[in-house]
């Protein structure tokens, strides 16, 4: 069961603390359990730590509860610090590719982890460090051995041709797989992608226009992320 401090925004019902000062215990298992109900996460590139959490607050003031920002981003770990800190708030790093990123990570507060790729040594860290891990996969034989090394989540990327006809035909075979694609996932066709059985969504660039950042329009971005979430 997943312990926090506050109820779900995401499914309508959370009103956040942004300051709040307890910690939350998540474990692996239910943030598992927590990213298949709320279904979503915003996720964060950019190459500007102000702007990046100038950025993700809109997306949070629009109603995501889950979100990731990927090391590429400039003084991410302090980013994941400050946010993980705050009520009903799950917070991840993206980019990980070393068990050290991982490490480092976790120590900021992330309680996922997510890759572009599937390394079984960052796999290995997440789950020696209590977390979750989510490797980038592209084919159902990579899903099959993220799944084996450990990996509770398969990040689909990038996104194949054929879109959410691909993950139906994955999941054939392969009903128990926790597919989340994430390239070209937008307001327009996530619903496809839920419908198709995908364990949720990540919304990335659609969600955080980069002329957007760039101009400092966060009343689009957190518009924007209310209507990702009314569309699942």
């Amino acid at each position: 069961m997943l312990v926090m401090h506050s109820t779900k925004r995401q499914t309508g019902e959370m009103t956040p603390e942004p300051h709040g000062k307890e910690e939350q215990t998540v474990t692996a298992a239910a943030f598992v359990e927590h990213f298949g109900q709320l279904k979503a996460s915003a996720i964060l590139r950019t190459n500007n730590q102000q702007k990046a959490a100038l950025a993700m607050e809109a997306a949070i003031r629009g109603g995501f509860r889950i979100i990731e920002f990927t090391l590429s981003i400039p003084g991410a770990y302090e980013l994941v610090q400050d946010f993980s800190r705050r009520d009903g708030l799950v917070v991840g790093t993206g980019t990980v590719m070393t068990p050290d990123e991982a490490r480092l990570s976790v120590e900021a507060g992330a309680k996922f982890i997510v890759s572009p790729v599937m390394d079984e040594t960052v796999i290995r860290a997440a789950n020696e460090l209590g977390v979750a891990s989510m490797p980038g996969t592209h084919t159902p034989t990579e899903m099959l051995q993220a799944q084996r090394a450990g990996a509770q989540l398969c990040k689909l990327f990038p996104a194949p041709a054929g879109g959410p006809d691909w993950v139906r035909a994955v999941l054939g075979p392969m009903p128990d797989l926790k597919i989340v694609p994430t390239n070209g996932v937008d307001e327009h066709n996530a619903a496809e992608w839920i419908a198709a059985g995908v364990y949720a969504v990540g919304f990335v660039a659609t969600l955080f226009v980069p002329g957007d950042i760039a101009s400092g329009n966060w009343d689009a971005i957190e518009a924007r992320a209310g209507r990702c979430l009314a569309a699942l």
